[in-house]
């Protein structure tokens, strides 16, 4: 039965119109909050029937998705989605790599805070009871991993992370769920609305970050979460997120040599940024660092008189035989970090005595820690897909051609220590499939299990990074890790990125094909960089083997894939090209599903790494 529904969302956020079915939609379920007081009502949405109702008209997009049409649904509730998604690209003050220094720039936390006022936010943010992580590397992990692990002590939780690969609500999580599609639009054209008429005062609407910060604080009040994750945007010090002013505790991840431009270029300058979210005599937690980190974090702790424990990696004899959710070696340092601050959290807010009663030995691992360590997850990070190809001349009802595997590992490794993290995950995953039987933030292909031993496995490389990056590191970093361990590459492939960075889009957003004489400057550079140093070659006549006379790239021919060619790392000999640059992501997704069509007995496993927004971008493909 279809119920049509008036109301108000908590906070008084107007409710915009919606169906819904009067049973509980199986897309969201109440997580208990047994530590709180009372129950909450909540408002559940079935979005099939939104999709259903008769106020739906579909047109044929304009854009096309892989050669389908793609319809529109003309309701009020998906274009103002969209008109929601349009508003926050006008945020986007600059081009990503055009950075401005951070210096002096102590204004940028007065703006966040006169928003909050503006939001009658600037009181009820102080009732959160707030997890704050910075770093360099795994400070997601470590967020996402806190917040299984409270989720799974029965809070009600709120976890804000960055960046998304595929929707913006990603960054948004309630209860281990991305917001819902119209809770987010509710509090989104809230907040706008009443930034944009204090704009008439002279007050400017915020930048992106800042916009999506002051929101993730708008939703976690008025959801009444028990705990708020929050993931340090960049830096610490400057950063949005530091209006946080009594947060119960606070984290350091792993440090490295990253945003140089805006943070400094030293190891000392990035942790003194890094450090900024220290508050007096609020206890803190840190991993193992270097010691010219270590010796700054240490030096901001004494001067707040913060208590600063450094965490040693999770052992793994603590977990009683589960596997984290998260996979590689490296999450062992950010899960030990987790604990340490879920555990914190625990006993600063008087929750740890009532739920382990008995179990108060800190050694001990408690039972839903460990749950909570095995199931979370988080998109683009040592994340396996086995992409399901079939024959497209398959029909429905008739025995299904053979055809090859296609698995993609995706890590949005972009810095030279994460890259190395990511050459041994990959190289874990890959040799002999140990991993693949159970997957992990993935997908298993049930029917192809033991038929690998007929499989010819490759190993290719799909890679893009942003310009401000330093390709000459981060690929032969990735190559030397992976070759220490046995594993090299087949192939490289250099694509653009879909993705923007002057709009924001939806996961439903159309997927463009149209490539005509796109710029391949960069691509063709990384290609070149490629064979130059990882194949020790000065030959360039090769290169260009993909570029057509009318300033087009073509795809490489089929066979390309199986070729015998010396690995990527090996030996070198007589110079075979072993990459290509590709005209861009989409055909190429489509044509390595050609190539393992042709070939029932290859088995392609892809690595997609080397920026997030590539990962989004393979991720929202596959999806579609």
């Amino acid at each position: 039965m279809l119920i049509y529904g008036n109301g108000f969302l908590k906070c008084g956020a107007p409710l915009v119109p919606f169906f819904s079915d009067k049973r509980e939609s199986s897309l969201t379920k109440p997580t208990p909050s047994s530590l709180t007081s009372g129950s909450r009502d909540r408002v559940y949405f079935n979005n099939k029937l939104r999709y259903s109702s008769k106020s739906i008209q579909a047109v044929e997009n304009s854009a096309t998705d892989m050669g389908a049409k793609e319809e529109k649904a003309d309701n009020a509730a998906l274009s103002s989605y969209d008109d929601a998604m349009d508003a926050l690209s006008t945020l986007i003050s600059r081009r990503r790599g055009d950075r401005s220094p951070t210096v002096g720039s102590r204004d940028k936390l007065e703006q966040v805070v006169s928003y909050l006022k503006i939001l009658d936010l600037d009181d009820k943010i102080k009732e959160l009871k707030v997890i704050h992580v910075a770093g360099t590397k795994g400070k997601g992990s470590t967020c996402v991993f806190c917040e299984a692990i409270l989720r799974n002590c029965g809070f009600r939780t709120g976890l804000f992370t960055s960046p998304h690969l595929m929707d913006v609500r990603e960054r948004f999580r309630i209860d281990g769920l991305d917001i819902s599609e119209e809770k987010f639009l509710q509090y989104f054209w809230e907040c706008w609305k009443l930034l944009k008429e204090k704009a008439v005062d002279g007050i400017t609407m915020p930048p992106l970050f800042q916009f999506l910060t002051v929101l993730a604080f708008k939703i976690f009040v008025c959801e009444k979460v028990d705990v708020a994750v929050i993931e340090v945007g960049l830096g610490g010090k400057l950063d949005s997120t530091n209006v946080i002013q009594k947060p119960v505790v606070c984290g350091i991840a792993s440090l490295g040599m990253d945003h140089m431009d805006i943070l400094g270029h030293t190891l000392a300058d990035i942790a003194f940024h890094k450090a900024g979210i220290f508050k007096p005599q609020i206890p803190a937690f840190t991993v193992p660092q270097l010691s010219e980190a270590m010796g700054v974090l240490q030096e901001t702790a004494n001067n707040l008189k913060v208590p600063l424990e450094v965490i040693a990696p999770l052992d793994l004899k603590k977990l009683d035989g589960i596997e984290l959710g998260l996979s590689g070696d490296h999450q062992l340092v950010n899960a030990g970090l987790a604990v340490s601050l879920s555990r914190c959290w625990l006993q600063r807010t008087g929750n740890w005595d009532k739920i382990f009663p008995n179990g108060s030995n800190e050694t001990d691992m408690p039972v839903a820690f460990c749950r909570g360590l095995a199931t979370a997850r988080l998109h683009g990070r040592a994340q396996v897909v086995h992409d399901l190809v079939s024959d497209q001349q398959d029909s429905p009802g008739l025995t299904k051609t053979p055809c090859g595997d296609l698995i993609f590992y995706l890590d949005g490794a972009h810095s030279p220590e994460s890259m190395e993290a990511c050459g041994r995950w990959f190289s874990s995953a890959v040799r002999g499939n140990k991993s693949l039987s159970t997957p992990v933030n993935g997908y298993r292909r049930h029917e192809e299990l033991g038929r690998d031993f007929n499989r010819v496995s490759k190993q290719v490389l799909l890679f893009n990074c942003m310009e401000v990056r330093d390709p000459q590191v981060l690929l032969p970093k990735l190559v030397t890790t992976c070759a220490s361990s046995g594993t090299h590459f087949s192939r490289a492939l250099f694509v653009p990125s879909m993705s923007t960075y002057n709009k924001v889009i939806s996961g439903a957003s159309a997927i463009p094909l149209d490539t005509r004489r796109k710029d391949l400057t960069w691509q063709f550079r990384l290609q070149k960089l490629w064979e130059r140093s990882i194949q020790g070659t000065g030959k360039d006549a090769a290169l260009d083997h993909t570029l057509n006379p009318d300033g087009v790239t073509s795809l490489p021919p089929h066979d390309f894939l199986c070729g015998d060619v010396p690995h990527c790392g090996g030996p070198t000999g007589t110079h075979i090209t072993s990459s290509a640059v590709m005209p861009s992501l989409p055909l190429t997704i489509n044509w390595l599903r050609d190539c393992v069509r042709r070939n029932p007995s290859l088995k392609l496993e892809v690595l997609v790494t080397g920026s997030l927004h590539l990962v989004g971008d393979v991720l929202r493909l596959l999806k579609k």
